[in-house]
């Protein structure tokens, strides 16, 4: 078999084991929209965004749906690892970039189900983007870049993990990024330090490229930024996880 076949073979088994786990299922998909509708109906009232706060939470809660299923991704990644899966695919003849191949598109597929469930019920409750056909396909390539980046770097994090319960613990700092960003109020509204924060970390740039899809005003400046962010996140992750491989397995 070629490696794309194999990688398709990685991808159809490690997208199997996300949909029968519930944890995995809840935290990837349905924790998006808990928030989405905690932070709408509890606290949006208590925002003053310039707009519907619907519409300017949706783009911010894009992003953390990409970063709420990292967690299992690491500890599938570290599963197969500590539990010598990855030595019996070598026995197999399995090509070793599809091993971690399979883990990123799996996790790209999966965010995309969950952006999908999300913006379905962000649309039942007021959601009103002004985005045009072509400003949706930036959205989707944003998304699906943002995937990659994070998925790649997620599959390093889990190599390097020595334990599944490490693993799970290491990509902790990704899932709560999105909370110190633009995602639920503007940065300039937060207090100082805090505020220089979530304006130069690399989730704001990209929430607010996809805010800016979104409202039909992007910012090539914020785009720039947020391909930049991507590329390069997704650059260390595949290096990273690419040498821990090879060292390990």
């Amino acid at each position: 078999m070629s490696t794309k076949s194999h990688s398709i073979v990685m991808f159809r088994r490690n997208f199997a084991h996300i949909t029968r786990n519930p944890t995995s299922v809840f935290n990837a998909v349905l924790m998006p929209i808990v928030i989405l509708l905690m932070f709408v109906y509890m606290f949006g009232d208590a925002f003053d965004v310039g707009v519907d706060y619907i519409d300017y939470a949706t783009p911010g809660l894009i992003l953390l749906a990409v970063c709420y299923g990292l967690s299992g991704v690491a500890v599938s990644v570290s599963s197969d690892m500590t539990k010598g899966i990855v030595n019996r695919f070598k026995v197999m003849d399995v090509s070793r970039g599809a091993v971690l191949t399979g883990h990123v598109v799996a996790s790209v597929l999966t965010n995309l189900i969950a952006i999908a469930a999300l913006i379905g019920v962000a649309f039942l409750i007021g959601f009103n983007p002004s985005a045009s056909l072509l400003e949706w396909l930036g959205v989707v390539g944003m998304v699906v870049l943002l995937g990659l980046a994070t998925g790649w770097f997620t599959v390093a994090l889990g190599m390097a993990a020595k334990s599944v319960e490490t693993a799970g613990m290491a990509a902790v700092p990704l899932v709560m990024l999105p909370f110190f960003s633009s995602a639920i109020v503007p940065a300039e509204m937060m207090g100082q330090g805090l505020r220089q924060f979530a304006e130069y970390q690399p989730f704001t740039p990209i929430i607010e490229t996809l805010r800016g899809l979104l409202n039909g005003a992007a910012s090539s400046g914020d785009a720039i930024a947020a391909v930049a962010w991507c590329v390069g996140i997704g650059l260390v992750g595949y290096l990273w996880a690419s040498l821990t491989f090879n060292k390990r397995a």
